[in-house]
């Protein structure tokens, strides 16, 4: 009598990496995973410990492809595993954990004059290089009776969740605007960012004094130049 050879049939959930887990899931989905993308949906339970210990192994390869004798060199012993860290947990953060805990509240005054919160110091990382991005951001606001209201440090939350991924500046205000237009949902509302890119500063041209600035501008700041140079000239006389 014949007796068929049965073969267990794996998950592959149960025998990928987590990076192979997290990127399936994306694709089944049909969510993009670009450089500045949040994908913290998409991350289980256990899997930001197997990530970052897979991103230490990967790290541990190119400190070899380098030629750094990380075995007999004390001062890149545990480089890879502080790299890994730094990245998951620090300067990309914004990838891998939910938007921070923003509560509203009504405009109960139904104030519809100027805020402006600012400079809020922000650090992020540019995404052609990974070398760091160090700025400030400013901030305009022009409620009207039916807006939600922020605490001023949500600003701040919101700012750094943004920022901790790699990114370009031009999309990283573009993406701010849209998180807060989304949660004030204000008659007018500006961002402008002012930062240095150590990737102009520490490589290629190396010009120390370059800085980057861009703004957006939404509804009543773009349609009505005297807020937008009321906002304008009240983050100027703020000074840093």
């Amino acid at each position: 009598m014949l007796h068929t050879l049965r073969v267990p049939v794996f998950d592959r959930e149960d025998v990928s990496t987590a990076s192979e887990r997290i990127r399936t899931r994306l694709k089944k989905a049909g969510q993009h995973f670009r450089a500045n993308a949040n994908i913290a949906a998409f991350i289980e339970d256990g899997e930001i410990d197997d990530l970052r210990a897979e991103v230490a192994d990967k790290m541990q390869e190119v400190l070899s492809a380098l030629v750094i004798d990380t075995e007999n060199d004390h001062n890149t012993a545990e480089t890879a595993q502080r790299v890994a860290k730094m990245f998951i947990d620090e300067v990309f953060s914004g990838r891998y954990r939910d938007a921070p805990s923003i509560t509203a509240f009504p405009n109960v005054s139904q104030l519809k004059e100027l805020m402006i919160v600012g400079p809020i110091t922000v650090r992020s990382a540019c995404s052609h290089h990974f070398c760091p991005i160090m700025g400030k951001v400013w901030i305009g606001v022009l409620p009207n009776a039916s807006s939600d209201l922020i605490g001023l440090s949500k600003y701040a939350r919101l700012c750094d969740w943004i920022m901790s991924r790699p990114q370009i500046q031009e999309e990283a205000v573009v993406m701010l605007a849209d998180e807060l237009e989304n949660r004030i949902k204000p008659d007018g509302l500006a961002v402008v960012m002012e930062a240095d890119h150590l990737c102009m500063h520490w490589r290629g041209v190396k010009d120390g004094q370059s800085v980057m600035t861009n703004s957006v501008m939404r509804g009543a700041f773009l349609t009505d130049p005297d807020f937008r140079r009321e906002f304008l000239s009240l983050r100027n006389r703020g000074g840093d």
